[in-house]
């Protein structure tokens, strides 16, 4: 796992141990990026269930302002810090060791709203469904903002009685879907 482009192309992750964590793949990182490349300068980043912190520090190597990182599992806290001392972008980052759910919920107000979110939680346990209603209800995107959810190439969100439109969805191989979703905060659609 490496930093792909901008201030820190090159540089190794390192990944947490164990079978908890999934890295998202640099293919996919790499389609990932090319399709944001347009919105990463000076914007918030929120990087949820970050396990190595690979999509937020991207994110700041390519010039985002700050990224604030949230897990709740020890290890990847660990993981997330050194990443981020290895590639220089401690200065940028906050990291807050706690349920992404609980985080939402007790930072609503603390936070100002994000230009991106990161939602990538292990696929099948109905947690990106939950981080996404969530996100809705406490306004943590700005309007306009985007959400990536990383799931399983089979699941499913419901974006209904939310401010979410689906700008696109794509499979990667067998396992992984992105969807990429526009946060309309006043609430009007896409062709409103």
């Amino acid at each position: 796992m490496r930093v792909i482009s901008g201030s820190a192309r090159g540089a190794k992750l390192k990944a947490p141990h164990g079978m908890n964590t999934r890295p998202t793949a640099d293919r996919i990182k790499e389609s990932l990026f090319n399709i944001l490349q347009g919105q990463i300068l000076d914007a918030g980043i929120l990087d949820l269930f970050a396990g190595s912190g690979a999509l937020g520090i991207e994110s700041l190597s390519r010039g985002a302002a700050r990224a604030v990182f949230v897990d709740k599992s020890i290890e990847s806290i660990n993981t997330i810090k050194d990443n981020l001392q290895h590639t220089h972008f401690m200065d940028k980052a906050d990291i807050c060791h706690n349920d992404a759910l609980f985080s939402i919920k007790k930072y609503n107000g603390r936070w100002n709203p994000f230009d991106i979110i990161f939602c990538d939680p292990p696929y099948h346990m109905g947690w990106c469904q939950k981080a996404l209603l969530s996100i809705d209800e406490y306004v943590l995107l700005k309007n306009k903002g985007l959400l990536i959810a990383e799931i399983g190439a089979d699941e499913e969100l419901n974006t209904e009685d939310t401010k979410f439109n689906l700008l696109r969805s794509k499979v990667y191989g067998a396992t992984t879907k992105i969807n990429i979703y526009e946060f309309m905060a006043d609430g009007t659609s896409r062709g409103e």
